[in-house]
């Protein structure tokens, strides 16, 4: 009888240790990888602001799709304008020269290493999940201005810990949010983790 308790007390002292165990590796191993997935993500998401942007400097507006974004950027070309003298003086004018060279906008994205053939996934997501872009124009402040939105919701590449269960570990989190950079009701680029 004696052995029969001893052996239920090692079993029982096992399991408490165990579930103690979990109770602290689960948390851990949440904010290990949301913060290691996050930080992959948002660089991604900063490549395609990048991207975004250059395209805007050939274009004069943001692309709606990955696609006119990756054709653009393998097959045009970058305009630069250098100018000599001042503009500003109106004294000067006649002595104000503007000359614009033009660069394959593949050679700068080569050179920022960028991957093209990559940018539209999020990484860690299952089946070649897209970020969703969005682009337009709109009168903000009497001025017509080209706006952009990019980003992927947290359970998209959050793998086992895309659930609304873990909330529990970060009051913050929430898989349904977006981590995102840019804005469809105002001319901003910032991301949501800046």
């Amino acid at each position: 009888m004696k052995i029969l308790i001893n052996i239920v007390l090692v079993a029982l002292i096992a399991f408490l240790g165990y579930m103690l165990y979990s109770n602290i590796k689960e948390p851990i191993a949440f904010q290990d990888t949301k913060n290691s997935r996050s930080k992959v993500v948002v660089e991604r998401l900063q490549h395609i602001r990048t991207a975004q942007e250059i395209y805007r400097d050939i274009k004069g507006q943001f692309a709606a799709s990955f696609d006119s974004l990756e054709y653009v950027l393998r097959n045009d070309s970058i305009p630069f304008e250098n100018i000599i003298g001042d503009p500003d003086d109106p004294t000067n004018m006649e002595l104000v020269t503007r000359t614009v060279t033009y660069s394959a906008a593949i050679d700068t994205i080569r050179k920022l290493q960028i991957n093209l053939d990559s940018l539209r996934y999020v990484p860690f997501a299952e089946g070649g999940t897209e970020f969703t872009i969005d682009a337009d124009t709109m009168t903000y402040q009497q001025s017509l201005v080209s706006v952009v939105e990019v980003g992927t919701r947290w359970k998209e590449f959050m793998g086992p810990f895309g659930s609304k269960r873990y909330a529990k570990y970060d009051s913050r989190f929430d898989p349904e949010n977006r981590l995102k950079f840019g804005d469809m009701s105002k001319p901003n680029l910032t991301g949501n983790w800046e």
